[in-house]
């Protein structure tokens, strides 16, 4: 081990790893230059439609912005198009694994890069947990189209009144106080089971489930489009007037309402990443990257648009705060279209259960590259005799989901999500103005255009919808946040390997952790 001379604590907190020797690690890349415009377009639609369009959409019209969702969704979709940009000139300069914590690591040091760990466990973590609320919510609702009923006491979070419709759900003239939500419980306990096998998805595998999300959006869209072009008027009249209802005050509706709103359809962008990090396959990354992100969120934004427009004109948006808002739609398409809501309902099942599995995994990877870091215990990355894979740390990620899933509000554990991903996203677009500044010679495969234009608006516009948050969520962010502080001045400074001079990205007797692919939500 090399000794080090003794460093202050502020010079520890912001020690960097060597941009040359990642982007040495970068040379020897055996990776071709095979991806084109349409491919990272393509690429990128297949990444962002997922659970946030399935899950979330209906509590933001519903509690915020009524049928105005739809202009939210053009907001989210421009502050993502912020931090997307930032993120293809990180990633075009340092296209290595690890993604933003990686990012913050070589640029703003290691304390940034700790951060950035504890952030990305609300973007990934409690993203699981969200999404599988939402399966769970897609169950209930299939297995009570053939007469299979879950007692309704366990399928929601602990102490909450069970709605439909907007009304309390009544059993023997009683109100439904639910216990537990047992199936997003046991789904996040069984996919944990299998990430400790090594499950592993082939291209192929994951290129269908991207086929069926994007089949069941359009089948959705063209057959409620029908319905609603039947009736257009009458549906206007009825469900969207007013488009913009009148300002309650606290984040409900008005301008105010569709800001919120925003913030938690921000959700529904959560995957674009996966554009950036193909900045190493992309032909020209100065022409191409930008025409796959922005390209990809427009298509998206256009996409959710329509879905959005189809629910809250089809169903009054105050009946749309469940987990599964797609499936309340379906079911009022009538009885002549009952197969089709158990087809959407199958397809939905099929995507969001892959979801959770890639935001598990993506958990369980971070974990593992901070433990091999030496910011987190070894045994994080300690692997399976048999399988390879981090056994302890996927349980462990598996148990955290499956008791956020199981006992909080989807609407709680989906702003906290949003919240985390949000200061990740601001990080990221500082690490580029700070790398221009420090490092303007860089090699750069695609640079961010109107530079630092782009990056400050993107740090303002997250920063603003975090402040759209409600405080209870912003206070329990904080108290996370500090405790997150208080764990690496305990643990993460002291046995950082890069403390201590050890090489990077390894730790002892940890063997080869073999990581299945899979797309983002």
């Amino acid at each position: 081990m090399a000794t080090l001379p003794k460093r202050g604590i502020f010079e520890r907190m912001w020690a960097r790893k060597s941009i040359a020797q990642v982007q040495r690690e970068t040379e020897t890349s055996e990776l071709k230059r095979t991806l084109g415009k349409w491919n990272l377009l393509l690429l990128g639609v297949g990444c962002i439609i997922g659970a946030g369009i399935f899950v979330r959409t209906g509590s933001a019209a519903a509690l915020h912005a009524g049928p105005a969702v739809l202009l939210s969704f053009v907001v989210a979709g421009i502050v993502c198009a912020f931090a997307g940009l930032c993120y293809a000139e990180l990633s075009s300069t340092l296209p290595v694994s690890g993604s933003a914590y990686t990012y913050g690591y070589t640029t703003l040091g290691e304390f940034v890069a700790w951060t950035m760990g504890a952030l990305l466990l609300l973007e990934y973590g409690l993203a699981a947990s969200v999404v599988a609320v939402g399966w769970g919510g897609y169950v209930v609702s299939l297995l009570a189209d053939f007469g299979i009923v879950i007692p309704p006491q366990f399928t929601g979070p602990a102490g909450y009144t069970l709605m439909k419709d907007g009304q309390p759900v009544l059993v023997d003239g009683q109100t439904v106080t639910t216990l537990f939500n047992l199936p997003a419980f046991l789904i996040c306990l069984a996919l944990a089971a299998l990430l400790v096998r090594g499950v592993s998805e082939s291209a192929k595998v994951n290129n269908a489930i991207v086929a069926i999300k994007v089949s069941v959006l359009v089948a959705f869209i063209v057959v409620g489009g029908l319905i609603v072009l039947s009736n257009l008027g009458d549906l206007v009249t009825r469900n969207w007037t007013p488009f913009v209802p009148e300002n309650q005050g606290e984040g409900k509706f008005g301008v105010d309402g569709i800001m919120r709103a925003a913030s938690i359809v921000f959700f529904a962008y959560i995957g674009f990443e996966a554009v950036s990090t193909a900045g190493q396959e992309a032909k020209n990354p100065q022409k191409d990257m930008p025409f796959g992100i922005i390209g990809s969120l427009v298509v998206c934004t256009v996409i959710y648009m329509l879905v959005a427009a189809i629910m809250t004109l089809l169903v009054p948006y105050n009946a749309l705060n469940v987990p599964d808002p797609v499936a309340v739609v379906v079911d009022s398409f009538g009885p002549t279209w009952s197969w089709l809501a158990k087809l959407i309902k199958i397809g939905a099942i099929i995507g969001l259960t892959s979801v959770v599995l890639v935001l598990m995994y993506g958990q369980t990877r971070i974990f593992y590259t901070m433990a091999r870091d030496g910011l987190l215990p070894g045994v994080f990355a300690r692997v399976h005799p048999r399988f390879k894979t981090p056994w302890i740390n996927t349980l462990l990620v598996g148990v955290i989901t499956a008791v956020a899933a199981g006992f909080f509000d989807i609407n709680v554990l989906g702003d906290m999500t949003s919240v985390g991903t949000l200061a990740a996203f601001a990080i990221v677009c500082l690490s580029v103005i700070y790398l221009r500044r420090t490092a303007p010679n860089l090699k750069r495969g695609f640079s961010v255009p109107l530079y630092p234009v782009l990056p400050l608006l993107g740090i303002l516009a997250c920063a603003y919808l975090i402040t759209t948050v409600p405080w209870d969520v912003l206070r329990f962010f904080l108290w996370y946040m500090l405790g997150a502080v208080a764990l690496y001045f305990l643990y993460g400074i002291r046995n950082s390997n890069l403390q201590h001079g050890e090489p990077q990205d390894r730790a002892p007797d940890m063997g080869e952790y073999v990581a299945p692919v899979g797309q983002q939500p």
